[in-house]
C-alpha cells in the first residue's frame, strides 16, 4: 500500500506543475497525487505534493500565505509578462534613466498592502470553463477581474541599471492568489517603462520551506511528511482525551475545549 503525506519538490525550470505531478505518480505507484499552487515552467521552487489521503490537505495549503524571491526587468512588456512571452513593447533610454531610485521604491510602495490586482492573462484561472493561459494561446482576447490580495513584503535587495533596462532583485511576501508577475508588470506600467519577470523562485509555503525540499530526481526516495505532521503545520494542533479522540474518529460532536468557547 502507498504511504500517504506531503512531498516538498523543489520544482526545476523548464517543466511544468504537472510534469511534476505525473513524474510523482510514476515515482510514488499511485494516481491519486496534486499539488499546492501551480509553478509556471519558467518559477522555480516550492511545490507542494499531496500523496494518497493526503491530498485532502491540499485544499487549506493552498491558502497559505507565500514568500518568493524574483528578478523584475523594467524597461520592456511581453505577453506574457515573463520572459518566455514576446516582447511587445520596449521603453526609451531616457525613459528608464528618469525611472528614478526613488520613484521605484514609491512605486513599490504603491503596491504594498491590501491592493487591487488584476490577474496576469497566461494564469491557470478559469474562465467558463477554460484555462485562461489556454485561451490566449487559441487567440482569444481575455480579460479577468480585479481581486483584492495582500502584500506583506515588496523589498528590493538589489538595483542593477543597463542602457535600456533597469532589473530589480525582490523578496515578496504575500496572500495566496497575488500574482508576481503582476507586480512586475503593474510596477513597469506605474513608473511609464513596461515590466516584466525574468526570474521568478518560491521558497515558502506557509509553514514550508523549500530548504527541506527535494529535486524532482529525489521524489522515489524522498521521506514524506506525515499527515499528522502537516495537518499541525497548516492548522494547528489541539490536544484531546482519548475518549474525545474515539469520539471524533466515530464523526460524532463534542464539546468545545475551553479556549474555543
Amino acid at each position: 500500500m502507498t504511504a500517504s503525506g506531503i512531498l516538498l519538490v523543489d520544482k526545476p525550470t523548464g517543466i511544468t506543475s504537472h510534469d511534476v505531478v505525473a513524474r510523482s505518480r510514476r515515482a510514488r505507484g499511485t494516481r491519486k497525487i496534486g499539488h499546492a499552487g501551480t509553478l509556471d515552467p519558467m518559477a522555480t521552487g516550492l511545490l507542494i505534493v499531496g500523496v494518497e489521503q493526503a491530498t485532502r490537505l491540499l485544499t487549506f495549503i493552498v491558502g497559505c500565505d507565500k514568500t518568493y524571491l524574483a528578478t523584475v526587468r523594467l524597461g520592456a512588456t511581453t505577453t506574457t509578462d515573463d520572459a518566455d512571452g514576446d516582447v511587445v513593447t520596449e521603453a526609451s533610454a531616457d525613459a528608464v534613466s528618469a525611472a528614478t531610485d526613488e520613484r521605484i521604491r514609491a512605486g513599490i510602495a504603491q503596491l504594498t498592502g491590501r491592493i487591487s490586482q488584476v490577474p496576469s492573462k497566461v494564469s491557470a484561472i478559469k474562465v467558463d470553463g477554460k484555462r485562461a493561459y489556454d485561451l490566449v494561446r487559441q487567440g482569444v482576447e481575455v480579460e479577468l477581474k480585479a481581486r483584492e490580495v495582500t502584500v506583506t513584503r515588496f523589498e528590493i535587495t538589489e538595483i542593477r541599471r543597463g542602457e535600456d533596462h533597469i532589473d530589480l532583485d525582490v523578496i515578496v511576501d504575500c496572500s495566496s492568489g497575488t500574482y508576481i508577475r503582476a507586480l512586475a508588470r503593474d510596477l513597469g506600467a506605474g513608473l511609464g517603462v513596461g515590466g516584466h519577470l525574468t526570474m521568478l523562485r518560491r521558497t515558502r509555503i506557509g509553514g514550508f520551506d523549500v530548504a527541506h525540499a527535494v529535486p524532482v530526481d529525489g521524489i522515489e526516495e524522498a521521506r514524506l511528511v506525515s499527515p499528522a505532521d502537516a495537518a499541525t503545520a497548516v492548522l494547528g494542533r489541539l490536544d484531546v482525551s482519548e475518549d474525545v479522540a474515539r469520539d471524533l474518529r466515530h464523526g460524532k460532536r463534542v464539546e468545545a475545549p475551553g479556549e474555543f468557547d
